[in-house]
């Protein structure tokens, strides 16, 4: 069986999208995690698959590099919605479902240029955090450890990273974990992704995770946010005990189309 694939990435958080709105791609984990794999298919950080919906413009499925079903992916919400706008089955302003539920995006059209897009996403409600010495806990829409330090470059983020993934407190399934510096009008995050299993370039659950614990511990809402990867913002309201209207913004690209053999 032979599939047309596009990749895409948002700051350097790669994905694989294929639009399977007839729904016959075996999306089993070994195929999932062969194309994901960077020696020996096409390499990815993830794999989307674009279904059909009832109650939106589309449905995102997402699955994450090892193979498994992922929970919300930011970034990977953001280049679907960059790429079903590109192939005209949704507008500018779309809705689609994910695992969390629905999300609205927008397509900034202003800033389209060739094959890169500029792509706000509604994220979900966030109410529950937990504050520990030095971390905070809370998900959005995937589940994050957000760690200060004073030194984000020196941070050997697969080890430790890796450490407090699989930890005691974050069993059976473990978390996403973000080591944030802050400096100035700045706030600098470096991620480590379950699933992946290691750094990634960015990870947009992962920024607005910490945007959300970096308001919490300064008070100040309005932070450039920089990864490895690239530039983001985090837009959100705070009524003292749930974060609303939460949105992210950043870039998303198309990188090369293809086939491939199943």
């Amino acid at each position: 069986m032979r599939v047309d694939f596009e990749k895409y990435h948002g700051n350097g958080n790669d994905f694989i999208i294929i639009d399977d709105r007839t729904a016959v791609f075996d999306a089993s984990e070994k195929v999932i995690a062969k194309l994901c794999h960077r020696r020996f298919g096409i390499g990815a950080d993830g794999l989307m698959l674009v279904r059909k919906s009832s109650t939106a413009d589309f449905e995102m499925l997402y699955y994450n590099a090892d193979g498994k079903p992922g929970t919300m992916c930011g970034n990977g919400g953001r280049c679907i919605a960059a790429f079903a706008f590109a192939h005209n089955f949704a507008k500018k302003e779309m809705l689609f479902d994910a695992v969390d539920g629905l999300h609205h995006a927008i397509i900034n059209e202003e800033k389209i240029a060739g094959e890169l897009f500029d792509v706000s996403l509604q994220m979900q409600p966030v109410t529950a955090v937990t504050e520990r010495e030095n971390s905070f806990f809370l998900d959005t829409g995937s589940p994050h450890h957000v760690e200060f330090v004073s030194c984000v470059d020196s941070v050997n983020v697969f080890e430790k990273g890796k450490e407090i993934r699989n930890s005691s407190q974050y069993k059976p399934g473990g978390a996403n974990v973000n080591f944030v510096q802050i400096e100035k009008d700045t706030i600098f995050v470096r991620t480590y992704e379950r699933g992946v299993e290691d750094e990634t370039l960015s990870c947009g659950t992962g920024v607005t995770a910490s945007a959300l614990a970096v308001f919490l511990e300064t008070g100040i809402k309005d932070w450039r946010i920089k990864t490895r990867g690239g530039d983001f913002r985090v837009d959100f309201n705070w009524n003292g005990s749930q974060f609303s209207d939460i949105c992210l913004k950043g870039p998303a690209q198309m990188v090369f189309k293809g086939e491939t053999n199943l």
